[in-house]
């Protein structure tokens, strides 16, 4: 295969300035599964744009593989058509020429040792004629199943090794296992071939701006400290809502549902970030610790008392914005007795010494009616007001909801007199939008984690043992879901009645975002 060497090659106009400081070092980005939705919608498009912002050394490289059959060009024009499908005139011909010849295809069995053989020797060719300095990432992007084979294939390969100063990262994609014996599996056959601080777990969330601002609020504004606890907070809501049904994804979703696809990662992370401690430094380790230690407080969850705080829910045939919309049952690949959850919602205590006794719930589905993922934190009435009832009939308790998607940012619902000569006090709300407060357009997730991960930096990614407690949160709930009949909702309303059901008898309700 003929590449283009450094010799040979065009003018790097974009890349050719002095380097910015987070400028990777020069490397190879491995995409097992490189035919697939997410290298098109997600890995490449964010890997153009940091190649538009300078973000990428000009000896990079990507290197795709599947079992399609296609030659480098028709690789590099079939990323482009996704591209310009994304952001349609908006894709820059001086850009991509010049990112675009660094990305390469072979395809190749992903069971088979020759694959493994041929790649080796290739990665060996872009050292040698790219100048890509040993240095690569291995991106699993590919089924879930065949992650072991993979490692096990790089190990015996060799490629696990990190040599002449070069570094081997792999990524895994998740979900982290199916259960908490499949995760520990899974974190057994990796960590045979690689070391837990080469493993990169991605979970995309963690990449947006508005849940890594989340430590922003709580660590960078004195604030807040004072009152993020028990003392102050009455309850904490978080919800990851979807307007959208499974989008084709019959077969994915009847294998994972609601838990698996989303509370034991998104949702179980975003409550790591509401509820950690302050960590020593926003390093991998300090952060990553304090997060484990969320995970270890959480109450565990009897499978008898499964019932009395977890509840999942289907969708039937409902309306979506004026719109009828099929039941989850109607959908392509779904069995028509299916008892898969699209909704999960879930009463959790942290029992330690910040949150004894105040309640999380936390609640993720699909076809609500809206598409919202945010955090409230409600904090007590004040204990007296010396405002007469009638004056103080509209006043709420204190909200601060933080918005992750969409229209990132925060709002503080705080009590107000209302203009007029009477003394009447209601709720209002100040509100931040990141959009029009730093006026600069939010990078996708997948730009922070890749660059990242190339520049070595493993906070945002999860460790094995986050991954594993989360599952031992979650595993007496999937077990007892293993029998029984799921509840169901109409599309476009917020949930079965038995989520409503959960906060009612504790004398509070839901959200409506």
């Amino acid at each position: 295969m003929a590449l283009t060497t450094r010799e040979s090659r065009p003018q790097e106009v974009l890349r050719d300035e002095t380097r910015l400081p987070q400028t990777p070092e020069p490397g190879v980005i491995v995409i097992f599964g490189a035919s697939g939705d997410l290298t098109s919608r997600k890995l490449v498009p964010a890997l153009y744009d940091l190649a538009a912002a300078r973000r990428l050394p000009m000896e990079f490289a990507v290197v795709g593989i599947s079992r399609t059959k296609m030659s480098h060009e028709e690789f590099r024009e079939r990323l482009r058509r996704a591209l310009e499908e994304q952001r349609p005139g908006r894709v820059s011909e001086e850009v991509w020429e010049s990112f675009s010849e660094g990305i390469f295809y072979l395809p190749g069995d992903s069971k088979k040792p020759e694959t493994y053989r041929e790649l080796k020797d290739f990665l060996e060719k872009l050292d040698r004629e790219r100048g890509t300095g040993g240095n690569r990432a291995y991106y699993m992007a590919s089924s879930p199943s065949l992650f072991p084979a993979i490692v096990e294939h790089l190990g015996e390969a060799g490629m696990n090794r990190e040599e002449d100063g070069g570094y081997a990262r792999l990524v895994v994609e998740k979900p982290f296992g199916r259960d908490l014996e499949s995760a520990r599996a899974l974190n057994a056959d990796i960590q045979r071939y690689f070391r837990e601080d080469q493993i990169y777990r991605i979970d995309h969330y963690l990449g947006k701006e508005t849940v890594q601002n989340i430590l922003a609020l709580r660590f960078a504004n004195g604030i807040f400290e004072p009152v993020w606890n028990q003392h102050y907070v009455d309850h904490v809501q978080i919800t990851v809502a979807e307007d959208i049904g499974i989008e084709g994804r019959g077969a994915f979703y009847e294998e994972a549902g609601a838990l698996r696809d989303i509370v034991q990662n998104h949702l179980m992370q975003v409550l790591c970030l509401t509820a950690m401690e302050p960590p020593v430094a926003f390093d991998a380790t300090p952060v990553r610790e304090e997060k484990v230690k969320v995970l270890k407080a959480v109450r565990p969850i009897r499978r008898e008392e499964v019932g009395e705080v977890a509840v999942r829910g289907q969708y039937d045939r409902g309306w979506i914005f004026g719109e009828e919309v099929p039941g989850y049952r109607e959908e392509e690949g779904v069995a028509p007795d299916s008892e898969t959850e699209t909704y999960v919602a879930l009463k959790l205590f942290i029992d330690n010494w910040r949150w004894a006794g105040v309640p999380f719930y936390v609640r993720a589905g699909k076809r609500l009616p809206k598409k919202v993922t945010e955090i409230a934190i409600q904090f007590h009435r004040t204990p007296h007001t010396p405002f007469s009832g009638s004056d103080t009939r509209q006043l709420e308790p204190n909200l601060l909801v933080i918005r992750i998607q969409p229209e990132e940012g925060v709002s503080l619902k705080i009590g107000a007199k209302v203009p007029g000569t009477g003394f009447e006090v209601r709720s209002v709300n100040m509100d931040l939008l990141y959009g029009t407060a730093f006026m600069t357009e939010v990078p996708d997730a997948y730009q922070r984690l890749l660059l990242d991960l190339m520049l070595g930096d493993p906070t945002l990614f999860i460790r094995a043992d986050e991954a594993e407690g989360a599952w031992s949160i979650l595993q007496p709930v999937l077990e007892a879901w293993s029998e029984g009949e799921v509840s169901r909702y109409p599309a476009g309303s917020w949930g079965p009645k038995e989520a409503e059901e959960l906060l009612a008898r504790d004398g509070r309700r839901w959200r409506r975002p």
